[in-house]
């Protein structure tokens, strides 16, 4: 039978253990290259910047407005976990925060009962997903870029093109105000959410078996893998993980307008393809894509700071996507060959 372990090309203790130490530092270089270049990056921008990057002012900040986007790269992570894609974070965020606060300001829902409505939409927006990618076998790209299209032009005709706002209660306002000891709400998700993940995917057969259907889904079937279960599985997490972060983003904004949303879609496919060339180099891997965010939030933030104009962002991002997926695919050239080689010994 096919062999279902790791996949990913972090060097194992033996083999760690047979090279010099300098070889060592180089072999783990692609494992931990980026939490290092993470690491420089913050202590240039504090040396140039001392009186306004590391400050608590600065950081907050960035876990306030980068937690949606972590959370949406870890919706992302989900799907191509198994060798899918889902564009639907980009759109369905549009859809559920409008949502969130239209139930409330509009139809007089409960808040607790406008965030659970919310959370169903979004799996079963992941379940049609799920069911187009494997029961109709369209292409994921395809599906889930016109089932968010769909879900836009459903926000775009339920606003009329109007920002939604009302008074809303403190309860559902605190989702995203409260803090704790002195950590913005979102970023504990964020912290929260990884951690569960990490548990699913690392510790469970659960995760290997997804990781071992987006390596070899045909081998994955011949070990008894219900890959169809599993892969409208992974949109329906997928799904009602960008449905809570609708919610949250709802709570901070306070009002909702469709033309928030699709900024959110580059970076957090940037996140989960920078995360797979990390960590775990040649799979994408929950604390991979925190990283990725993680240097896309502070990259980002430094250039601003230094005067870098209002296009830096999204030059930013869009240029990072392009070098995270050519380093994703060489890195996923480097796995084949390693299997390849590895294949007689099996």
């Amino acid at each position: 039978m096919q062999s279902l372990k790791s996949n990913a090309l972090e060097p194992t203790r033996s083999e760690l253990a047979r090279l010099s130490r300098r070889d060592a530092i180089i072999r783990m270089l692609p494992v931990y290259g980026l939490p290092i270049l993470t690491v420089l990056l913050i202590l240039g921008f504090s040396l140039a910047l001392p009186d306004t990057f590391p400050t608590m002012l600065n950081l907050r900040s960035i876990l306030s407005d980068k937690s949606i986007v972590a959370l949406l790269s870890l919706a992302a992570m989900l799907p191509m976990m198994s060798g899918r894609i889902d564009l639907t974070v980009g759109f369905g965020i549009v859809m559920w925060h409008i949502l969130a606060i239209s139930l409330q300001v509009t139809y007089h829902f409960p808040w607790p009962l406008a965030v659970l409505v919310v959370l169903a939409c979004g799996a079963l927006t992941g379940l049609i997903n799920g069911l187009l990618v494997e029961v109709a076998q369209i292409d994921s790209f395809i599906a889930t870029l016109g089932t968010g299209t769909v879900l836009y032009a459903l926000a775009l005709w339920h606003t009329d093109g109007r920002q939604v706002m009302g008074v809303l209660p403190q309860g559902f306002l605190d989702i995203n105000g409260l803090s704790l000891v002195g950590i913005p709400m979102p970023a504990v998700y964020v912290v929260l959410v990884s951690l569960a993940l990490w548990i699913v995917t690392e510790r469970l057969p659960l995760g290997r078996h997804i990781y071992a259907i987006g390596a070899n889904e045909k081998a994955a079937a011949l070990n008894g893998i219900p890959v169809r279960a599993y892969v409208v599985g992974v949109f329906v997490a997928s799904g009602v993980l960008v449905g809570f972060t609708g919610v949250v983003l709802a709570a901070k904004l306070r009002i909702g307008q469709a033309n928030v949303g699709l900024d959110y879609l580059l970076p957090a496919l940037v996140g989960a393809f920078l995360g797979s060339t990390t960590i775990k180099p040649g799979r994408v891997n929950v604390w991979g894509t925190v990283v990725g965010v993680i240097i896309l939030a502070v990259g980002i933030s430094g250039i601003q700071q230094l005067g870098g104009a209002f296009f830096v962002e999204p030059l930013f991002n869009g240029a990072t996507l392009v070098i995270s997926i050519a380093l994703a695919g060489f890195a996923q050239r480097r796995r084949s060959v390693a299997l390849s080689k590895a294949a007689p010994d099996g």
